[in-house]
């Protein structure tokens, strides 16, 4: 497939004004429009919070943290989705610092290796998640590298300044808290560090802000949507969509500190009456289990990334809840959010169009002739990678350009088709196959169980795929028939299958394939050199 570039729809002229501000600024300007007393965010407790209320506490936390850090310092936050991650993110952007969103589920090593790469000195958590999330020893470890700053003792020590600040800063913003460029990193996450220590992704101002654009650009709300959000903000996807987004555009937001909660969040979404969800595939197939027929009947779409979105869960949702699921696609790098279908225009097993102001193009992949690696380029693309070994420096693109490491194929409508990770293809006798697709069959014929294919060395054909599987009693003839009837070549059909109690999932939502294919080796007795 020829690498020529395709170009999206345009950004409005509007939105490209929009994208020349800070978040911080954008935040303000969205409490003038919608009004200081308009309830925005509902908090995990039930606690609703208006836009008055979260600036007034953004303002006073900016004055204890103005004391305790130094100018343009990063700041790692390390709290559970709710409010008070949304004002702590808030409150350092208004002190002048940069805040990095830290995955408490990621573990010490990636977590030091976070904060000798961003770097920062000053994380900020509050006890009560400590101690609910039992998370003490880590604590006692990360403290080796970084003072930790808990909310609770913040609030205490507000002081005077903090008063003031909390006072005269809606009026005064210009005086009481430092002008950011649009183009200044305006937040760092981190790659997961599956493939050596992780990696920090500076994203600007202007790229999660033009990301907000471009999602309200390509999704129709309606002015009564209420959006619930379980997804962590140490995601990229929970961070910019599922909780700057709505707080941006002025749709109230209820936000859960976990998507593991399933009866709970069945509960909540019932309770606020939400219309629109953040999920993932796995997360909401085990959300509608969990609910009664009419648990989530007030939601209208559900919108899931992170994993391809099953036929099945599309059905169930639409039989039992009459909703629509919108299967989008993003990575970190892009702030997150890339492609999405869009409502009332869903094509199954694609991720629908680009979002407006991005452009693609796909490099040739050896054995795939109908399909690229997708590179992207528009207002939302990073800034640069933060490597460990040049801690604090930004590495800018080239030309802009960034390369996802996905392989996709796009029809002639321009729907966009992930076909799987460059790194999630075994080449068997010569022919590539995609684990994806291996996936895909095993969905088709035990919709009720969760499927993941490994990569293993093979001593004769150099590799093989092995399918693991939380069904009880898998039989490859079965998915050999099925492949066979759906023209899929028997070569993507794997010779092994595993059966386990369960596959490992991340913080994320996302499957752990980092420990799928230890599971596989171990279950063929594959000792690494």
């Amino acid at each position: 497939m020829a690498d020529a570039i395709l170009k999206s729809e345009d950004l409005s002229g509007r939105a490209l004004g929009r994208m020349q501000r800070s978040v911080f600024d954008a935040f303000l300007d969205a409490c003038t429009a919608h009004g200081a007393d308009t309830k925005i965010v509902t908090d995990g407790d039930g606690r609703a919070f208006s836009y008055g209320e979260l600036r007034r506490a953004a303002f006073a936390l900016s004055s204890p943290l103005r004391r305790m850090t130094n100018a343009g310092d990063t700041i790692g936050i390390l709290l559970p989705t709710g409010a008070g991650a949304v004002i702590t993110l808030l409150a350092i952007h208004a002190a002048g610092r940069t805040p990095a969103m830290l995955n408490f589920t990621a573990g010490i090593k990636n977590l030091k290796a976070a904060a000798n790469t961003a770097p920062f000195k000053t994380i900020i958590t509050a006890r009560k998640f400590i101690k609910l999330a039992g998370l003490s020893d880590l604590i006692a470890q990360l403290s080796d590298v970084a003072e930790i700053i808990y909310l609770e003792d913040l609030r205490e020590n507000m002081g005077l300044g903090g008063k003031l600040r909390a006072i005269l800063g809606p009026f005064m913003p210009q005086i009481f808290t430092p002008r950011a460029s649009a183009d200044e990193t305006g937040i760092i996450l981190f790659t997961s560090g599956t493939e050596g220590n992780p990696k920090g992704v500076a994203l600007s101002h202007a790229n999660i802000l033009a990301n907000i654009e471009q999602i309200e650009q390509h999704v129709n709300l309606l002015p009564t949507d209420i959006f619930f959000n379980p997804l962590p903000t140490f995601h990229c996807y929970g961070l910019t969509a599922g909780t700057l987004w709505p707080i941006l555009s002025g749709h109230p937001v209820v936000l859960h500190p976990s998507p593991l909660q399933t009866k709970a969040i069945a509960r909540r979404i019932f309770e606020s009456k939400s219309t629109v969800l953040f999920a993932t595939d796995t997360f909401l197939q085990h959300y509608m289990r969990a609910s009664t027929d009419d648990g989530l009947s007030s939601l209208r779409i559900a919108v899931c990334g992170a994993e391809r979105v099953r036929d099945e869960t599309r059905k169930i949702a639409e039989q039992r809840f009459s909703m629509e699921v919108l299967e989008g696609y993003g990575v970190t790098e892009c702030a997150p959010v890339l492609a999405a279908n869009q409502p009332g225009d869903i094509r199954s097993g694609t991720i629908g169009k680009m979002l407006p102001g991005i452009e693609t193009r796909l490099e040739p992949v050896e054995g795939l002739d109908d399909a690229g690696r997708l590179w992207v380029r528009g207002p939302n693309i990073m800034k640069g990678y933060i490597s460990p070994d040049t801690p604090g420096q930004v590495i800018p693109l080239d030309e802009g350009w960034h390369d996802t490491g996905d392989v996709v194929s796009v029809n002639e409508e321009g729907y966009y088709v992930i076909r799987g990770r460059m790194k999630r293809f075994a080449k068997i006798g010569g022919e590539m196959v995609s684990l994806t697709v291996v996936e895909n069959c095993a969905a088709a014929i035990w919709p009720d169980h969760m499927h993941a294919a490994a990569i293993v060395p093979d001593k004769r054909k150099g590799e093989q795929i092995v399918l693991l599987t939380d069904h009880p009693k898998p039989k490859r003839a079965a998915l050999l028939a099925w492949a066979q009837s759906h023209g899929v070549p028997e070569i993507s059909v794997p010779k092994k299958i595993i059966s386990v109690e369960s596959l490992p999932v991340l913080g994320t939502g996302k499957l752990d394939y980092v420990s799928v294919t230890a599971m596989a080796k171990n279950g063929l007795g594959i000792v690494d050199a």
